[in-house]
């Protein structure tokens, strides 16, 4: 059984591996030319909602219930998300971050993302301070009217900028609604 600084530690390799991967992805797919799959798929701004569990590693799990705002402006590949998640055990999290979404045909979208946000605990898990980093991954299937369906796995951490850095993960069912509400 691992303790909660392995398991930190654990979380983090994962992390490090999942970013490396994703960095080494990107970077040999726009040297091969596919940054079409990238930047081909013009999508509209999101309102997303989901549902699913946090703190999914231990015995500490609480319900998750998530809104985002993805929005289509891009800079480069990137584009920003504005997000917040309130837990059963009554903890928050609101955040600011960027996405890329990379296309797999017409059907489906795999978007990593990378945020920044503050952290109130409630009677959950502490996290280490109130300042906590998210990256996550997102399995979706884009239907005709461009709305989604998808599966996202994350990891909530303070990468160690407090003294404690216990991190945690997330899993949440999402469904993404295009909208207007954030055009100009």
């Amino acid at each position: 059984m691992m303790r909660n600084g392995e398991q930190c530690a654990f979380a983090d390799v994962i992390v490090a591996l999942a970013a490396f991967w994703f960095a080494t992805f990107f970077a040999v797919n726009l040297a091969n030319g596919a940054s079409e799959r990238i930047l081909k798929n013009v999508d509209p701004n999101f309102i997303t909602i989901g549902a699913g569990g946090f703190d999914v590693n231990d015995n500490e799990t609480s319900g998750q219930f998530e809104v985002q705002g993805r929005f289509n402006t891009r800079f480069w590949i990137f584009k920003p998300q504005v997000g917040m998640f309130f837990t059963t055990a009554a903890g928050f999290y609101a955040y600011l971050g960027i996405m890329v979404d990379v296309f797999f045909g017409g059907r489906f979208v795999v978007s990593p993302s990378f945020a920044a946000g503050v952290n109130h605990e409630g009677e959950g898990k502490e996290l280490g301070g109130s300042l906590e980093f998210r990256s996550a991954i997102e399995l979706a299937y884009r239907f005709e009217d461009r709305s989604r369906l998808g599966i996202q796995v994350g990891h909530l951490s303070n990468a160690s900028i407090y003294e404690e850095n216990p991190g945690t993960e997330f899993a949440i069912l999402n469904y993404s609604i295009p909208t207007r509400v954030f055009s100009r």
